[in-house]
């Protein structure tokens, strides 16, 4: 829900197109303990063969190698681990290196699992590269003639399905009803949700009005994303919490344009830059289309190149879709089924074709009209769908339409809208907190600020 149509109606053209990334075993060279953004790159260069075990997913807010002067993670308890593996991949020679593990007892006790995984990491890509592991501290790089094209990669580690139980079960709150968890089938592995959290900022580069994404400076922002993420781990420390961009990439129109769909595409130049920010904290990227008169058949597929990267997820705001005609704005608009469907398809097409771990798909929500056909949304294991909700103002309001629209309609997950602005117009106590949102039924996944 934003604040306002997007100010500038007058059409911008596409400046500059970005090729698709290209293989990373033949362009780029990898050389950093393997944070999310560095695994992402090794599960494209493996065609999706190379995981990671969950709890290995981040640092909290920083990357593995930027945690501290040490290189080691700090865990909120105050305990802390030295990164595993580093890696390096160039278009030749593979090489892998092992560097000491030191972690305290107390944590040891909570990460047997963690452990075990990463030793199970440790011997599979050793073995996948044709590479010797040295487990010296200086992690002195042992090298191996095989080609990374031609590496024998063993198959996909299967998902911890009792991991992902124990978790869905826990985020329910104990719920009585039925409701939640609702009954879906087990994503593929690689799976963001439930492992992880999500904290995303909002908003378009072109506008100061709607969302924090566009209304600080690039720095400013960042930080105040990480203070957020930072935030939200201290309130739940179970579960790794990770920043997210999230890019209204598609804005809708007062005016028609040109070709009267009263939506207006952003550049690709934007969205490149929005990749290249999240990088930096290791964040993922969302893509939001507000499609107006069009339709999410038409302007879904504009994003297949940005999509195909595995750390680039979508969302769709049926506020404005404006299916029975009527400028963007006059009324809320509406989705059914059949368009998100049809989204969910389009997604779960380009995960099996590119061999990508799961995309999630945000739907915002905060009427009945806004989403209609909630029952009849397709579960896959490919599309990881968050109905987030997306209203404004007190905290009675917001939590009467989260009751009413995401805990009474469950689909998978749910997400929620926090606006530093219109939540707190009559008093910042009506902002809710961490330690608040974690006690509702369900515990949102996905947290998005405005």
């Amino acid at each position: 829900m934003s604040d306002g149509l997007f100010e500038n109606n007058n059409p911008i053209q596409h400046t500059k197109t970005v090729p698709p990334p290209t293989a990373v075993h033949s362009t780029v060279s990898v050389t950093a303990p393997l944070t999310n953004s560095a695994v992402m790159a090794l599960n494209f260069a493996f065609a999706g063969n190379v995981k990671k075990p969950e709890p290995w997913y981040r640092c909290h807010v920083k990357p593995w190698y930027q945690a501290d002067a040490t290189n080691r993670c700090i865990y909120p308890s105050g305990d802390s681990i030295k990164p595993i593996l580093m890696i390096n991949i160039d278009a030749a020679k593979p090489k892998l290196a092992v560097q000491d593990f030191t972690i305290s007892s107390a944590l040891m006790n909570n990460r047997r699992r963690f452990f075990g995984g990463l030793l199970f990491v440790a011997a599979f890509i050793g073995t996948s590269c044709g590479s010797q592991v040295v487990s010296d501290s200086k992690a002195e790089v042992q090298k191996s003639d095989t080609p990374v094209a031609n590496a024998e990669v063993p198959a996909k580690p299967a998902l911890d399905t009792a991991a992902y139980d124990r978790i869905m079960k826990t985020i329910s709150n104990g719920d009585t009803t039925g409701l939640w968890p609702p009954k879906a089938p087990y994503p593929l592995p690689g799976a963001v949700l439930p492992f992880n959290r999500i904290i995303a900022y909002y908003g378009n580069l072109f506008s100061t009005r709607m969302g924090i994404l566009g209304e600080l400076p690039k720095a400013q922002m960042l930080n105040k994303l990480k203070g957020e993420v930072a935030k939200w781990q201290r309130a739940d420390t179970s579960i790794p919490v990770i920043p997210a961009l999230h890019y209204i990439a598609v804005t809708a129109q007062g005016s028609p344009g040109k070709d009267g769909k009263h939506r207006l595409r952003m550049p690709f130049h934007q969205i490149d830059t929005i990749v290249n920010w999240a990088k930096e904290i290791d964040a993922l990227v969302f893509i939001d289309i507000q499609v107006g008169l069009s339709n999410v058949q038409t302007e879904v597929p504009q994003f297949e190149k940005y999509l195909q990267m595995p750390q680039v997820h979508f969302g769709i705001d049926p506020e404005f879709s404006m299916k029975g005609g009527g400028r963007p704005g006059s009324r809320i608009g509406t989705f059914s089924e059949q368009d998100i469907n049809a989204t969910i398809d389009y997604l779960a097409g380009l995960v099996r074709k590119h061999n990508l771990p799961p995309k999630i798909l945000v739907v915002h929500r905060f009427t009945q009209g806004m989403v209609t056909g909630y029952n009849k949304i397709k579960k896959t294991p490919e599309v990881q769908v968050v109905m987030d909700m997306d209203g404004w103002g007190n905290k009675t309001l917001k939590r009467s339409t989260w009751l009413r629209y995401i805990y009474r309609e469950p689909v998978m997950f749910a997400g929620f809208k926090l606006f530093y602005k219109n939540d707190t117009k009559t008093g910042q106590e009506q902002l809710y907190s961490p330690e608040e949102l974690i006690r509702f039924t369900p515990q949102p996944m996905y947290i998005q600020y405005q």
